[in-house]
């Protein structure tokens, strides 16, 4: 009896202090591997779940990426709604579970996300969520987000979110360099008169330097500790912006006066995020913004257009595992006016997520900057190869187990993720 009187709270203690004494109930798994019907509208319920203040656990490297929570009826029944395939797991074999994705050997881990961040998206007045594919994919997975545009990031409305995306946007005033093709398209007049309207309402002269003013308060939202995610010409002309702050790299047709002499040498490659040593390309007629982008003859047959995620240690480097999370490491490439990266031009600081193997192509990249993080990803849309002007959108019913636009999903749950110290 005095042995039992003994051992009794000392079995008690020990099980409060086990790492897997609060998973001792039924669990709901989402799978993220081969078995999930959608992958794209589980972010979608995972993000919902977050919103009604339910614990959510990522288990990185674990079945695709899997999620993990405590077993509701009301978070099954809305993963019946919405389409998404889940397992009711028992206790025991969720112990197992996160006995398995924590033992040191194992390249997994257990990333607890605590809230839903709030979203942001830099879009232009009049836009369509079908104009970029990250909306679409926001809209699509259900997620909700709030548009912003330049007089709400100028009016330091960007402290309000956690998460801003950047639509395919031209940070360096050249109107998208689409002079050469629809100078005497109406939409493309259209758009230059909206934004020469918008500039001038907010005090600004010229295009050029509204934007880079933009480009500024943005980098202080990463400084911060805000989280910055820009697919496609919105990754390389947001850097252009910010070398080129003290500069005039644009041509007379685009903002009446020329480009300054000498321009290339004056470029500050100490103020960018990503990229460095870069040329840039001031021709109105040329549908590129500098040497930064991959080009199309670089890229050779669509059918050998793959790229290739990064196998990161979950334990060790938890973020840029996060951000790759899928269901395979080979991803089928697209294009966009910016389709890639040169390697030779990223700055050494900066996380490679995925390359075309063998070639110095790099798709996707991000690193941190003072407290907070920045991702690009080349292209314009994971499910149109090529893209263009006009073209009806994607319908992501038709790809909902995109491994491409999965890459996009990760970036919107990453600051949801349990802040710890990381040795990245």
């Amino acid at each position: 009896m005095h042995i039992r009187k003994f051992l009794l709270p000392l079995v008690t203690a020990l099980m409060l202090l086990s790492p897997f004494a609060g998973f001792a109930q039924n669990k709901l798994l989402i799978p993220m591997d081969l078995d999930q019907t959608d992958h794209l509208k589980a972010y979608g319920i995972t993000f919902w779940a977050l919103q009604k203040g339910l614990a959510v656990d990522w288990l990185l490297n674990y079945r695709g990426g899997s999620f993990m929570a405590d077993y509701s009826d009301l978070l099954a029944a809305e993963c019946r709604i919405r389409g998404v395939s889940f397992e009711n797991v028992d206790a025991s074999s969720a112990s197992s579970i996160y006995a398995l994705v924590q033992q040191p050997d194992k390249n997994m881990d257990v990333v607890k996300l605590e809230k839903a961040p709030k979203i942001a998206v830099y879009v232009p007045p009049g836009f369509q969520p079908w104009d970029d594919a990250v909306t679409l994919a926001l809209e699509y997975a259900e997620v909700p987000y709030e548009k912003i545009w330049d007089d709400e990031v100028l009016g330091d409305k960007l402290k309000q979110y956690d998460w801003l995306h950047l639509h395919h946007e031209d940070f360096t005033g050249q109107y998208g360099k689409f002079y050469g093709n629809y100078s005497s398209a109406p939409w493309y007049q259209a758009q230059v008169r909206m934004l020469e309207d918008e500039a001038k309402k907010l005090g600004f002269t010229k295009v050029s330097e509204e934007k880079k003013a933009v480009a500024r308060r943005i980098k202080e939202f990463v400084a911060n500790g805000g989280f910055m995610f820009a697919m496609c010409s919105a990754t390389d002309t947001y850097d252009i912006a910010l070398a080129a702050e003290n500069d005039d790299i644009c041509d007379a047709t685009f903002d009446g006066d020329p480009a300054e002499p000498n321009y290339q040498k004056k470029l500050d490659f100490t103020k960018t995020f990503a990229f460095e040593n870069f040329t840039v390309n001031p021709n109105p007629f040329a549908y590129e913004f500098s040497d930064i982008d991959i080009q199309p003859n670089e890229v050779g047959p669509r059918e050998n257009d793959y790229f290739t995620l990064f196998d990161f240690s979950a334990k060790y480097d938890p973020v840029p595992t996060m951000l790759t999370q899928d269901h395979t490491n080979v991803v089928k490439g697209f294009m966009g006016q910016t389709t890639g990266f040169h390697k030779e031009l990223i700055k050494k600081s900066v996380t490679i997520l995925g390359e075309r193997e063998g070639t110095n192509q790099v798709k996707y990249l991000y690193s941190n900057y003072g407290r907070g993080f920045f991702c690009f990803y080349g292209g314009h849309d994971p499910e149109a190869y090529t893209h263009q002007v006009g073209d009806p959108p994607t319908d992501l019913k038709l790809h909902k187990n995109s491994p491409g636009y999965r890459l996009i999903l990760n970036n919107v749950l990453f600051p949801a993720a349990k802040k710890k110290k990381l040795k990245t």
